[in-house]
């Protein structure tokens, strides 16, 4: 039998190598205890070295054997080792598994810092780039071949070259950003009439300086300009094709000051502008001498289409009406001057299509401007993403004039013309331009590039100008919405 008592000073000293032993190798354990990252990990190695304690050195402490029950003490203690070094084995089991994890965590973790620290380190021996620029330009082209085709068609190619610029300042809080977007565009169709024609012609220019006064937020001006180059027409197939369009004729200038918020997220930028201080001019700038050739073409557009496509039969015919018209045009019975007295010239036309006319107040009688300019409110917003070779972006911008409806011009003009039905469009003066309005500018853009240089493309445009009349297939002028789309495979570039 035994007796639990406390140990003697001799027993200490028997069993002082096997304490400190195992005292050493616990402290090893703990520290390594100490090293591992995550808390639970901590808890369970802890746990683990607390068991160890309570089940060998308390024992070993905590009591005494006599001398006579030698026997049972060496068995006992014999018991004892044998459970120890069953723990000591599943303790070892345990932090290997926890040392091999810890391990792969702190190698990635240290490869993750040793890149940072790299391109860091990069950053300052090179010193950071305020400049960005990048871009993208290609052809698209399609083609359609017909043979004995039942259900009709003509044998077409199109064409359309396009160029997208982005240039980029940023420095400390400086942030100065440049786009410019153009397409051009010819089609060919197998006909007689007019084989070649434009199908596409565009220019955007946006550029906007701001200053970061809060992260993300930034004070900014915005300047853009929209045209084309060459000029438009319609095209009316058995008939003249009369011009609808050319440079800075339309034309949009804004100007305004507002605040952007910028975000990037997940691959994706994402801008939102709005400007209570806002300024768009629209033109339709036609030169005196642009006028006057065109206007004679216009005017004589008819008979000298008529002469192109006569045959032989008609041709003397067609010839006499044509030189006898051109000779009264010239001089002067229903010439240039007549033309601007009617308001039939070409300048005139251009100019109420494009809405920069404005009424007289006293009589109602329209006076012909080659620019409008307003003042309003402006929202920008703006999303780009790309996703390995897929690109997409959107832009929408909307704008609305500080003013109200202005006068009725149907009352003051049949005041002014008794006898006579108004017949425009617009009731009011400001041509349905008024605070509520918006000019709709909307654009979506789709990439894909694959085989290093080609791609597909989507692009669409959606604009609605209030004031801005087109005319229908029955030539009805109304205020219509506008939208172009154009699928393109093509080879591009992107830089």
């Amino acid at each position: 039998m035994f007796r639990f008592d406390m140990p003697t000073l001799g027993d200490i000293k028997s069993r002082c190598k096997i304490t400190t032993f195992f005292a050493h190798k616990c402290a090893d354990i703990q520290k390594k205890c100490v090293k591992i990252d995550t808390f639970g990990k901590i808890f369970r190695a802890r746990t683990l070295f607390i068991c160890v304690y309570k089940i060998f050195f308390v024992p070993l402490c905590g009591f005494s054997i006599r001398t006579e029950q030698q026997t049972y003490n060496k068995q006992f203690f014999n018991t004892m080792q044998k459970k120890f070094l069953s723990v000591a084995l599943c303790l070892l089991a345990a932090l290997t598994m926890t040392a091999q994890e810890v391990d792969k965590a702190k190698v990635t973790k240290n490869a993750d810092a040793a890149a940072k620290a790299g391109a860091d380190l990069q950053s300052l021996e090179q010193g950071e780039k305020a400049w960005k620029f990048d871009g993208t330009l290609g052809l698209n082209a399609a083609a359609t071949g017909l043979v004995n085709w039942a259900a009709g068609g003509k044998n077409n190619v199109n064409g359309v070259a396009y160029v997208k610029l982005h240039l980029l300042y940023h420095k400390n809080a400086i942030a100065w950003e440049t786009n410019f977007d153009t397409d051009f565009g010819m089609m060919w169709i197998q006909q007689k009439e007019d084989p070649f024609q434009k199908s596409s012609d565009n220019i955007k220019l946006a550029t906007k300086f701001g200053w970061e006064f809060k992260e993300n937020w930034y004070l900014t001006v915005l300047g853009s300009f929209q045209s084309q180059y060459a000029i438009g027409r319609e095209y009316i197939l058995g008939g003249y094709n009369p011009i609808t369009s050319k440079w800075l004729a339309p034309s949009y200038t804004d100007i305004s000051v507002g605040i952007d918020w910028k975000k990037s997220y997940k691959g994706a930028d994402f801008s939102i502008y709005l400007s209570p201080i806002a300024g768009r001019i629209t033109t339709a700038y036609i030169g005196e001498n642009w006028n006057k050739r065109y206007s004679e073409e216009e005017f004589l557009g008819e008979l000298k289409y008529a002469l192109d496509n006569a045959d032989d039969l008609t041709r003397a015919a067609a010839k006499a009406a044509y030189d006898a018209a051109k000779a009264g045009y010239e001089a002067g019975g229903a010439g240039y001057a007549a033309q601007q007295a009617l308001h039939s010239d070409l300048r005139s036309i251009l100019q109420e299509k494009y809405d920069t006319y404005i009424y007289d107040k006293n009589t109602g009688d329209k006076i012909y401007r080659n620019a409008r300019a307003e003042f309003g409110l402006s929202f920008k917003g703006s999303i780009a993403y790309t996703y390995k070779d897929f690109k997409v972006g959107t832009t929408l911008v909307l704008f609305t004039p500080y003013q109200g409806k202005g006068f009725n011009v149907k009352e003051l003009w049949e005041k002014n013309n008794p006898g006579f039905t108004y017949d425009g469009y617009f009731e009011y003066s400001n041509n349905n331009r008024f605070f509520g309005m918006f000019d709709v500018d909307w654009d979506v853009a789709l990439s894909y590039q694959f085989l290093k240089c080609l791609q597909v493309t989507l692009q669409t445009s959606l604009k609605y100008y209030p004031g801005t009349l087109i005319d229908n297939a029955d030539g009805i002028a109304a205020e219509r919405c506008q939208f172009k789309g154009i699928i393109g495979l093509g080879v591009g570039y992107s830089f």
